[in-house]
């Protein structure tokens, strides 16, 4: 039995609506009618979900003009597409021949609304639809507005959640239409921009069958990237990712994004789809909530329910909301529109001929130029947000990122252009990054229910042949790298270490890889070329890695990439050890260089020279004969080596000299005797040629290996080809470094540290290695550029190379360490000590040496004025300054106890100068001249006044300068 209120009501409720509809009849009599055409797909769920949100929008805005007196009112000419162009094109003709539609709502697809745009351009009528297809471009087609998001705008989402979680390739997913090839190339751009990279493009058409399908699936198993972004519509989606789930690619390792229409639209998918799309990752436009999408979304389910009962699965999702939001804005800009032009205006096509075809029987609108214009830019908030149309484009303001889970989608956070990606939609500053990062996003479960993150990449298994592995193929140094082929099988067998290590490595990654080598050679056996040229191939793609003792430089870097190294690196020279120099009767000379030896020798003399002017006068030590002089000149110095001088200084000029002086010979002897010590009793392995350079200045040979980068690393240091000579094995290097340069060997070899390792253990009582060492950055692994095997098989080097395998294998290629692990894994040096170690040393003695004689001079100098201010000549003065400085000086007090007078005493030299010749007047003179006693023969005249005179002989007094050396305290 019915509900009586229940009835009531639904009665009440019809009343109230036919009310409604006649007054709304009543003043629509007097108000300006606009038509406006509608293309939907009416047999999809999109086109019934917009149907419904725009019939609500149009009699939302018939209920604000009743409210407002406004005398504008829509009717809509609704047109079903049928989901083909052909029939959405026929109804757009229809609208705009017949019903003279000022504006065309849709279609829906960029391929139904590629022609009706150029229709509207013709008729000059706004096409408002929602086409997603960058192709599709208001910018060229005046009267197109996109009441949606392009596709491309969601190009740099995807790219970023890409770098989020650190994955390098990408394959693409698109159907073959206008909608799924239009967005290719923006997310090929924004992923390049992220240093990622579209690995490959599956193309699949939306007719394709199940089986062509699972055929273009099994072409991506085999590959080896595992990212993949889907740009297909629902219908086609679905049966995607049922047979994606079917053949295992919905298990863990696999990661899947979806674009924004597909995500927008799971709720419109069938329950066994949105299970097998279980841990994908979706893009969708973020709906702000509000109170009044709340209450329109109760009257839609209500109105949608009713309209379509046989429908048990829909939800309003943001086309519907767009839907509404176009109608809305539509009607705004018609108000504003319709003030500036009729719509009565339309004219009609002019009939020219018998027949024309309908479109040439397609007016132009006359309201159609006013009405794009105020549509092409408008702004306000409607139901799906900030609705904002710039020149024909609806901006896109946020994207949320959901994970499916479960029966439907879980939010995880969000994408804006401003803060890239957060777990929040506008998070705090104390939350702000530059740079988007997984852990500012929610916990997401992956396909095949995992927590962990895919790497984004697998070896392919079953499906696709093995790595193809390229090996050098050399004729020496088997413990590097060998290839070989067994007799029966013709397999090929690589040994070496560089391929134990490579073993090792791949059976450290966490996945099983599978490889096969192949020798790089020529059908006679021989090698193809030099290692570039065995680099070049993966560039080629004949090979997919190369294994080896290939060294890691930058112009092959270029054509690949490489793992870290997994040996030393560096390039250095190898030389012959000299005989052992103990036996040489010259050795003590050996601990200085000869600039060391020169100099010490010129500070020396230079030392005892000083010594000797500052002690002249006073001691009588550094008087006598000349040739006494000149050997007490030498003698004080060099007894200074064994500190055995016995001559005492007097002079405080003298001590300080000495000082300094003995300081350094202190350091100049311990150096030496070390020095010397250690040639004589540690065993010497010097080696013939201290420095690569050497080789040059004396034009020698040099040694390389055969088929090395050494050759362009040496012609860089300005070496000529015509000094190089290669060679094979380390017996080939034996014979030419014990040959030498003058019968038909080398001076010298220039090979790789891990080489000059292995030699010199095998000949290290022979040769020794000597710098500079070239830095190089090792042995690599090589591989094609931005292959993914890179960074796991890096890790695992290092996972080798820091554990107690690669000593294992050193062990067995190059076998226990030698005695001369010490001597070979030092670059050798000259032992002589050079003159730069003691350049401040005898910087000190000399200035302090200098310092002393200056100071002595101008004391000397200046007690000698008289001289230098006499009417003589620059030779007489210079004579008369030296015969003064060669005269014995004694102290005065010295010279009175002596004496035994006890009286003050003074020396008076007296100097011939000639005659004729006039003195400065002095106190000392004139006392002289008053008490002198006059001899013509030399001699001293003494003076009762306690002075005494020296004079020359056979000169009288007055042809001669008088000097008095005046007492101590009259000084």
């Amino acid at each position: 039995m019915q509900n009586p209120v229940k009835s009531s009501t639904k009665l009440l409720y019809r009343h109230l609506i036919i009310i409604n509809f006649w007054v709304v009849l009543l003043n629509g009599q007097n108000a300006t009618k606009v038509d406006v055409g509608v293309i939907l797909d009416l047999d999809t769920l999109v086109g019934k979900i917009s149907k419904t949100s725009m019939l609500m929008a149009l009699e939302d805005h018939r209920s604000n003009n009743i409210q407002d007196n406004t005398t504008i009112r829509i009717v809509a000419h609704l047109r079903d597409s049928k989901s083909d162009s052909v029939e959405a094109a026929s109804a757009a003709i229809d609208l705009l021949k017949n019903v003279q539609v000022e504006a065309i709502l849709g279609p829906q697809t960029s391929a139904q609304a590629d022609f009706i745009i150029d229709l509207g351009n013709k008729a000059k009528v706004p096409v408002i639809s929602s086409a997603a297809s960058p192709s599709l471009s208001p910018k060229e087609s005046p009267f197109f507005v996109r009441a949606a998001h392009c596709s491309s705008s969601q190009a740099t989402a995807i790219a970023e959640i890409i770098k989020t979680f650190g994955w390098r390739k990408a394959v693409l997913v698109y159907e073959d239409s206008l909608y799924g090839s239009g967005i290719v190339p923006f997310l090929t751009d924004a992923m390049l921009e992220s240093n990622t990279i579209v690995s490959y493009r599956s193309v699949i058409s939306p007719a394709a069958s199940d089986d062509q399908i699972l055929e273009e699936l099994y072409k991506l198993i085999t590959m080896q990237t595992r990212v993949f972004v889907v740009h297909l519509l629902p219908s086609l989606a679905s049966r995607l990712f049922l047979k994606a789930n079917e053949v295992g690619m919905m298990s863990q390792g696999y990661a899947w994004i979806i674009t924004e229409a597909l995500t927008s639209l799971l709720d419109s998918v069938k329950p066994a789809v949105v299970d097998s799309m279980q841990g994908v990752l979706g893009l969708k436009p973020h709906v702000p909530r509000s109170s009044k999408l709340d209450i329109f979304t109760k009257r839609w389910r209500k109105r949608f329910r009713e309209e379509n009962p046989e429908i048990d699965r829909f939800e309003l999702n943001i086309y519907g909301l767009w839907a509404y939001d176009t109608v809305i804005a539509l009607a705004k800009a018609t108000e504003k529109a319709v003030n500036m032009a009729q719509p009565q205006s339309k004219k009609k096509a002019v009939i020219n001929g018998k027949n024309l075809s309908d479109l040439d029987m397609i007016g132009t609108s006359g309201m159609g130029a006013e009405l794009i214009e105020s549509v092409r830019n408008i702004r306000f908030n409607g139901l799906s947000g900030d609705f904002h149309i710039i020149e024909g484009q609806l901006q896109p303001s946020a994207f949320e990122i959901v994970n499916v889970i479960g029966k439907g989608e879980r939010k995880i956070g969000f994408w804006t252009e401003t803060y890239g990606i957060s777990d929040k939609l506008k998070p705090n500053e104390a939350q702000l990054v530059h740079e988007s990062s997984k852990d500012n996003i929610g916990i997401i479960i992956w396909p095949g229910e995992s927590n962990i993150v895919p790497k984004g990449w697998e070896m392919p298994t079953g499906h696709e042949k093995k790595l193809r592995v390229g090996v050098p193929v050399k004729n020496g140094l088997p413990e590097f790298v060998k290839v070989e082929k067994d007799p029966l099988t013709n397999a090929v067998i690589a040994t070496g270490f560089c391929v134990d290590v490579f073993k090792e490595v791949m059976m450290s990654l966490p996945y099983a890889a599978s490889y096969d080598f192949i020798p790089f050679e020529t059908p006679d056996g021989d090698s193809a070329g030099d290692y570039n040229d065995l680099v070049y191939q993966i560039y080629l793609e004949n090979y997919d890695a190369v294994v080896g003792d290939v060294t890691i430089l930058a112009n092959r870097s270029r054509f690949v990439d490489f793992t870290l190294p997994y040996t030393e690196s560096g390039v250095s020279t190898i030389v012959r050890i000299k005989d052992d120099e103990r036996k040489n009767a010259w050795i003590f000379m050996k601990p200085l260089t000869m600039d060391l030896w020169l100099t010490t020798g010129a500070f020396f003399i230079f030392t005892g020279f000083v010594v000797w002017v500052l002690e002249h006068r006073i001691n009588e030590e550094f008087r006598g004969p000349p040739g006494k002089q000149v050997g007490m000149i030498f003698w004080f110095s060099f007894s200074t080596l064994v500190f055995a001088h016995k001559e005492k200084v007097m002079s405080n000029l003298s001590r300080f000299v000495v000082i300094i002086w003995v300081f350094v010979v202190l350091v100049l002897t311990s150096s030496y005797t070390a020095s010397l010590t250690s040639m004589l009793t540690v065993q010497q392995l010097q080696p013939t040629i201290t420095d690569l350079f050497d080789l040059i200045k004396n034009g020698e040979y040099i040694g390389y290996q055969t088929g090395s980068f050494v050759t362009e690393l040496l012609k860089s240091k300005k070496f000529d080809a015509s000094q190089f000579r290669n060679y094979n094995t380390f017996e080939e290097y034996d014979e030419a470094l014990r040959k030498g340069s003058r019968n038909g060997g080398v001076d010298g070899i220039v090979d790789e540290l891990p080489y000059i390792r292995l030699f010199l253990a095998k000949y290290c009582r022979k040769y020794t290695m000597v710098g500079p060492t070239f830095k190089t950055a090792g042995f690599g692994f090589a591989f094609p550029k931005g292959s993914p095997l890179v960074p796991d098989v890096s890790r695992a080097v290092l996972n080798v190379t820091e554990g107690d395998k690669m000593k294992r294998i050193l062990k067995e290629w190059f076998g226990e360490e030698t005695d001369c692990s010490e001597q070979y894994g030092a670059v050798a040096t000259s032992d002589s000590l050079t003159l730069d170690s003691f350049k401040g040393l005898f910087l000190i003695a000399g200035l302090s040496s200098s310092l002393a004689l200056a100071i002595f001079l101008l004391i000397f100098f200046y007690e000698n004025r008289g001289v230098l201010v006499s009417n003589g000549s620059v030779v007489q003065k210079l004579s008369a300054m030296a015969k003064i400085f060669d005269e014995e000086r004694k102290d005065l007090s010295r010279a009175a106890k002596k004496q035994g007078t006890g009286a003050e005493a003074a020396v008076v030299n007296v100097v011939s100068l000639g005659s004729n010749h006039e003195f400065a007047p002095s106190p000392a003179i004139s006392f002289f001249h008053h008490h002198h006693q006059h001899h013509e023969e030399e001699g001293v005249c003494s003076h009762d006044e306690g002075f005494s005179i020296a004079t020359e002989p056979a000169s009288p007094i007055h042809d001669a300068i008088v000097i008095v050396t005046e007492t101590a305290e009259e000084r």
